[in-house]
């Protein structure tokens, strides 16, 4: 018998581990649940509660194919060694198959069930599935990886027009095992479930995921360069979380995308090509992590940020954590992350600006609190965009590039709808003083409502002073 080990690749269609495993014949699929693992990487309720429900999926797709689901718990990544091993000597197992995963704790994970399973005859056989490239095969001329995302993507783009990745084929039903599937557990001890609100926003399972796309890639592509960046309107694809478990691969949704423009990754429809590039910066932000570990430690990308003089304000820290900072995009922004697990891209820059240069609290704190409350939570992407908006990172902001939340507001919520959808309290102001509330007059501006909790012109006057004085100032990066 063979075995896949599923982690962030809950799908049946398009799963390279899974179409690996079955050639080689009978197959059973194993998911191991660690709840302290998640504890100690931030995982969200929301998105452990996500897993659970797409597993449930998952099992059923399974079913039909005769692959039984079996699920397994151990604390913490260090115990699944021992685990997965007991369950391959019971199982007469032959070989374990994985789709790779990325950072520093899931290779040693990795390297060390190898190693036991090895010790125990069983090989272990792990394949590229979740990128398009192998971290370490987009490299300079000098052999390292790239620090500009515009560079790393011209080299990806050669690569995709020369080999296409392919959609692996679905396998085909067994014959029945005699082995029964487990039972999926609804609940994992440390972690609330969510609300019946905010998970009626995440339906499970794959034929959901795949509606999402078709959906998007039908009748809003080709709008998503000139509506991404209005939270008000329905501009994204909304499939973060999907793709974050692995319900959908970036393969389908990269097929998908070219499907809608001819086959062109450059010219054409610019919609789809603004997404693309939205799979490739993805994509750019696991391999560095792979390439640049430090990342992976939370550490700043940027060494000589490490000196940044980031002040310990625990109450602003907090106002800003609960949406009390008399910013209304900013508070509009973190009310929909606590009541949906999810925030609109734009202003995930906007309120992580505000964190780093307005307060200058440190990007670490704000990229744990997302961790802990996004449903699409994904070390990669969550690190790459933290640093990007502090200044700290690859290809990033440059340290006097400071968002000025009004101006934000203004441009990409004009009419405040955004605003007065999520600050019900600020319903009863005009477009003009929506973004402002304080200008309205009055001793205390508007009742129910808190006043600025900080003067934006001193305050990023003092992000500047704080940057300028490190011991090498940064250049402009080149991504805007």
């Amino acid at each position: 018998m063979h075995l896949i080990w599923l982690r962030t690749d809950l799908r049946l269609h398009d799963n390279t581990a899974l179409a690996a495993a079955c050639r080689r014949g009978p197959t059973a699929a194993i998911y191991v649940i660690t709840p302290e693992q998640w504890l100690a990487h931030d995982d969200a309720p929301c998105k452990v509660d996500f897993w659970l429900r797409n597993l449930q999926h998952l099992s059923q797709a399974l079913g039909t194919l005769n692959i039984p689901l079996l699920i397994r718990t151990a604390a913490t990544w260090e115990e699944v060694p021992g685990v997965l091993s007991a369950l391959c000597r019971k199982l007469s197992v032959a070989s374990v198959h994985v789709n790779e995963e990325y950072g520093i704790h899931e290779s040693r994970r990795d390297a060390a069930v190898a190693k036991a399973l090895e010790a125990d005859g069983v090989t272990f056989h792990s394949y590229l599935d979740q990128l398009f490239f192998q971290p370490g095969s987009v490299l300079t001329k000098t052999g390292t990886y790239f620090q500009v995302f515009s560079q790393f993507r011209k080299v990806c783009y050669t690569r995709l027009h020369s080999a296409l990745p392919p959609i692996v084929p679905t396998p085909e039903a067994q014959a029945p095992l005699k082995l029964d599937s487990d039972a999926v557990p609804t609940t994992v001890e440390g972690f609330e479930t969510p609300s019946e609100s905010l998970r009626a926003l995440w339906p499970a399972g794959e034929d959901e995921a795949r509606r999402r796309l078709d959906a998007f890639a039908d009748q809003q592509i080709s709008y998503y360069k000139d509506e991404r960046d209005y939270p008000a309107k329905p501009g994204t694809s909304q499939l973060s979380a999907y793709l974050a478990a692995g319900v959908v691969s970036p393969r389908q949704c990269l097929h998908a995308a070219l499907q809608t423009n001819q086959g062109e990754f450059e010219s054409g429809d610019i919609g789809a090509i603004t997404w693309i590039n939205e799979l490739l910066w993805r994509e750019f932000y696991k391999h560095i992590l792979v390439g640049y570990p430090r990342v992976s430690r939370h550490r700043a990308f940027r060494p000589e940020t490490e000196a940044v003089a980031w002040r310990h304000a625990p109450k602003e820290l907090a106002a800003w954590q609960q949406a009390r900072t008399g910013l209304p995009i900013i508070d509009a922004a973190m009310r929909q992350l606590l009541e949906t697990g999810w925030m609109h891209n734009r202003l995930r820059m906007v309120v992580a600006m505000f964190l780093t240069k307005n307060l200058l609290i440190d990007w670490r704190e704000g990229e744990r609190f997302f961790m802990r409350h996004l449903i699409d939570g994904d070390l990669a992407a969550n690190n790459g965009g933290w640093q990007w908006s502090a200044s700290t990172g690859t290809d990033s902001a440059p340290y006097f590039r400071i968002f000025s939340p009004l101006s934000q507001s203004e441009k990409f919520d004009g009419e405040g709808v955004f605003i007065k959808r999520w600050l019900p309290e600020l319903a009863a102001l005009n477009k003009k003083q929506v973004h402002n509330p304080e200008s309205v007059g009055g001793l205390f501006g508007v009742a129910d409502y808190p006043r600025p909790m900080v003067d934006l012109k001193h305050s990023r006057e003092r992000a500047l002073a704080a940057f300028r004085s490190l011991p090498q100032r940064q250049e402009a990066a080149e991504h805007e």
